[in-house]
């Protein structure tokens, strides 16, 4: 039997072309709100003894995550055998410790929250920084997908001599995995602090790279100061536009448009923007297919 594909309001490009690739039938929903402005759902499509996908991609997730879970609620007690959901960004897992006393840790939580209505979910390159893996705070079945393939295919297709840059000694295992992949050299930038304000930023064997196009790579590009003074810092060394690669494109502020004087964005359609030019559908189908 085909699974059944619900989505909640959020990127309906990316929700047909997943349920194409998944042979998954369209559930229909009714969803409004009351003029009091508490939300009313109804599943319109019979889900009894059969596997159900949610598509909903968490940014934003404050608008959106009420409705998954009523939604999620219902179909288990309508009958769904199986229910998971999809997400390329999964939200709150920068929220890992306590910076401030009393502060919420927020990514458990939500975790708890999401666990307890789903079976099994699939994201994109979450922000695993303090937990090594999603296991330690959900705990459904999930899988995590990774952009770097994608990433790396297309630098491999667009860029002649790419130059993969890492801003900073953390990012070396993350660039040079792309760099692997996309047969491609990379650098890590190395910084000499001199004061609180006073950091000089160099690229190692300046002359050597003078005929390549430095690519930064991230997973997360949020308010982009890392990477606008990265490229700020690379001018003086490499005469060729950077070119920016971020696997989930938030752009707070001006973020956008302040990176984009300086440097060409692309950014993985995890988040839907006008940036996106990596497709990464078929890579979370491929992972959804395990449970389904």
């Amino acid at each position: 039997m085909q699974p059944l594909f619900f989505t909640i309001e959020s990127d309906p490009g990316l929700a047909k072309n997943l349920s194409q690739q998944l042979g998954a039938e369209i559930g229909k929903l009714n969803m409004r709100q009351f003029p009091d402005g508490e939300s009313y759902l109804r599943v319109d499509t019979d889900c009894r003894n059969r596997s159900v996908i949610i598509f909903c991609n968490l940014f934003q997730p404050d608008d959106k995550l009420l409705k998954l879970i009523f939604l999620a609620s219902t179909l288990r007690e309508l009958g769904a055998k199986k229910i998971g959901l999809i997400t390329p960004y999964l939200a709150y897992m920068r929220q890992d410790k306590r910076f401030q006393p009393g502060e919420c840790i927020s990514s458990r939580p939500f975790a708890k929250l999401l666990s307890e209505q789903l079976d099994w979910l699939v994201t994109l390159d979450p922000h695993l920084h303090r937990y090594h893996s999603l296991d330690e705070i959900y705990s459904l079945q999930s899988r995590v997908c990774h952009a770097a393939p994608k990433i790396a295919e297309w630098i491999k297709n667009t860029i002649q001599k790419p130059l993969l840059i890492g801003p900073d000694s953390e990012s070396e295992q993350w660039v040079s995995h792309v760099a692997s992949l996309a047969d491609a050299p990379f650098q890590v930038l190395s910084k000499i602090r001199r004061g609180d304000y006073d950091v000089e930023v160099s690229l190692p064997e300046v002359e050597r790279w003078q005929n390549h196009t430095p690519v930064l790579v991230d997973d997360i590009i949020s308010s982009g100061r890392t990477m606008q003074e990265t490229v700020t810092h690379l001018k003086s060394s490499v005469p060729q536009t950077a070119v920016c690669i971020g696997v989930h494109g938030l752009f707070s502020d001006e973020a956008y448009s302040q990176l984009s004087m300086q440097a060409e964005v692309i950014t993985c359609n995890s988040i839907p923007h006008l940036s996106n030019q990596i497709d990464i559908c078929s890579t979370l189908s491929d992972a959804a297919r395990e449970f389904i």
